[in-house]
C-alpha cells in the first residue's frame, strides 16, 4: 500500500479550529504544504483540530514545532469535531534555534479528526510548522 499524507490541505484535510491566530502566521499555515507556520498568541493550553475528508487509518503522526513542551493528541471518529478520545502525549525536548520533530506511531488507528493540544511551552509563544499524518490505506 502507498502512504498518503493527510496533514496537508491538498489531501482534502481542513483546519477547523485553532485557539489563536496571528495575522502574519495564521493556523491554516500548518496544512498549506509550504514553509510557513502558525504561531500562538501566548497562554496555554493552545489547540488546533484537523478534519479529514472521511474516516482514515493513521499509521504515524509527525509534528514539526518550536518551543512546545507538552503535547497531547486526541482523535474523533464521528462527522463533527466532538467526542474526542486520548491518543498520545509527549514531553518534547527543547532545541535552541532548531525545530522539534516528534513522531507518534499509531498503528492504524482510525479517525475523522485529530485534536492537538499544546499544554505548555518553553516560551510564551510556540509555533507549529507542519503536521504529517501518514495513512497507509485509501480513504474509505
Amino acid at each position: 500500500m502507498m502512504k498518503r499524507d493527510f496533514g496537508v490541505a491538498a489531501a482534502g484535510s481542513e483546519l477547523v479550529l485553532a485557539t489563536s491566530s496571528d495575522e502574519d502566521h495564521p493556523p491554516e499555515n500548518i496544512i498549506d504544504g509550504t514553509e510557513t507556520f502558525w504561531i500562538t498568541t501566548g497562554m496555554f493550553p493552545q489547540e488546533f483540530i484537523i478534519r479529514f475528508p472521511e474516516l482514515i487509518s493513521i499509521s504515524c503522526v509527525k509534528i514539526h514545532s518550536y518551543n512546545v513542551r507538552r503535547l497531547s493528541i486526541e482523535k474523533s471518529t464521528v462527522k463533527d469535531p466532538v467526542d474526542f478520545e486520548p491518543l498520545a502525549k509527549s514531553e518534547l525536548e527543547h532545541y535552541e534555534e532548531q525545530l522539534q520533530l516528534e513522531e507518534f506511531k499509531l498503528n492504524g488507528t482510525r479517525a475523522t479528526h485529530l485534536r492537538f493540544v499544546i499544554k505548555s511551552g518553553f516560551h510564551h509563544f510556540v509555533s507549529v510548522h507542519k503536521v504529517t499524518i501518514e495513512s497507509t490505506e485509501e480513504v474509505t
